[in-house]
């Protein structure tokens, strides 16, 4: 039989069953304030190092939905460059971003694939016989190294996009991240407010400001870091196919896959630091593979492309986004690639951006906090000094 409560029992809030009597109080309770509230800050140790093991856990698939985070700000950003020119709806000009990239990449696949890919089944076995002989030189000189040793670590260092695609391996691996981080990025640059207002939902409402305020300076670093990284690349692609490609109209004498290698430098430009070193030794061993000559003239279109796009082009374009140290850049490059592979390497400097813009807005709420909380004192003992020489 229920009782007007709806308690089939028959029982009563805090009661046992109809004629049990009183249940008391709970064998779990903690009578003592101060245990309580230890128990309570133990609990809230406990959750925040869950928290912080499954962060580690799942950190490979976080830096996933990082690369489509930086990818999304890439496509917003074209967009709004296209919005100052064309008066279209957001969504027409976002689908004009990807249509462009996808049209770019169809043609480097047919128009340009069949050299590219003759270039690149080629380029290993050179690459591969002038290390050889630089290894050769050196063990002449009293060094001892091994080339399998050096096949052995290059291949540890270029390893794996993450556990998320595990099961798929190799190629087929990497493109599956890839895709992952293409779809999540469309996602969010076609809704970006719908995400944004579903974290700041999960935020107290005093710390949403802060929140709205610091993800939009978040976008628009985010957008000037990767425009810079766009037009160095492109700019060092460029001006590396027309001087490697010039050195063959003057003497007649073709540097070898001067395309594959254009190619490389502008991709290996996106990795600030790294990727110069990487794409300059490509070049530089592929040059002596034609003779002294062809190697000096690469080493001088290697310096000059890295001296007119560091002195020139990116100081021009970003010099006021991110002032990031050179050293702190290479720790974090370091460590991301340590950790994660050629993706860490790649999102290594825009996650280091978004860590030091973060902390800025961190600092700088605080200080206002500090000025708003001398402020408050100042007014206090104002209101204190006249009621105190107030004759009433």
């Amino acid at each position: 039989m229920k009782n007007r409560s709806g308690d089939e029992y028959g029982g009563q809030d805090g009661q046992g069953p109809m004629g049990a009597g009183p249940m008391g109080a709970s064998p779990t309770r903690i009578s003592s304030p101060e245990l309580r509230f230890e128990a309570w800050r133990a609990l809230t140790w406990t959750v925040v190092v869950g928290l912080v093991v499954l962060a580690i856990y799942i950190s490979q698939s976080l830096l996933v939905i990082f690369g489509a985070m930086v990818f999304a700000a890439l496509v917003d950003g074209g967009a709004r460059l296209l919005g100052r020119w064309l008066s279209i709806g957001r969504g027409w000009r976002i689908a004009i971003v990807l249509l462009g990239a996808t049209a770019f990449l169809v043609w480097l696949a047919f128009f340009a694939g069949s050299q590219i890919s003759q270039q690149a089944a080629a380029f290993p076995s050179i690459v591969e016989t002038q290390a050889s002989r630089i290894f050769a030189w050196m063990r002449e000189q009293g060094f001892e190294i091994s080339m399998d040793t050096v096949q052995s670590m290059a291949t540890q260092a270029a390893s794996g996009f993450g556990t998320v695609t595990s099961a798929l391996t190799g190629l087929l691996g990497g493109l599956t991240t890839l895709l992952l981080i293409v779809i999540i990025g469309i996602y969010v640059v076609i809704e970006p407010r719908l995400y944004e207002r579903g974290v700041a939902w999960m935020l107290p409402s005093a710390r949403r400001d802060q929140f709205y305020n610091t993800a939009s300076r978040m976008g628009y670093t985010m957008r000037r870091l990767l425009f810079g990284r766009l037009v160095g690349m492109v700019f060092e692609g460029i001006f590396t196919y027309i001087m490697l490609l010039g050195y063959g109209l003057v003497t007649g004498d073709q540097i070898p896959m001067a395309a594959l290698l254009a190619i490389l430098t502008g991709l290996l430009a996106f990795i600030p630091n790294i990727g110069a070193i990487i794409s300059g030794v490509l070049m530089v061993l592929v040059g002596f593979s034609g003779g002294a000559q062809m190697g000096i003239y690469t080493i001088v279109v290697y310096l000059a492309v890295q001296n007119i796009d560091g002195y020139l082009v990116i100081p021009l374009i970003a010099r006021k986004t991110v002032d990031l140290a050179p050293a702190l850049v290479l720790g974090m490059q370091l460590i991301m690639g340590i950790l994660f592979g050629i993706l860490g390497l790649f999102l290594a400097d825009p996650l280091l951006a978004m860590i030091k813009v973060m902390l800025e807005e961190r600092a700088k709420a605080k200080d206002e906090e500090d000025a708003n909380e001398i402020d408050r004192q100042a007014r206090d003992a104002g209101d204190t000094h006249r009621l105190e020489g107030d004759p009433a």
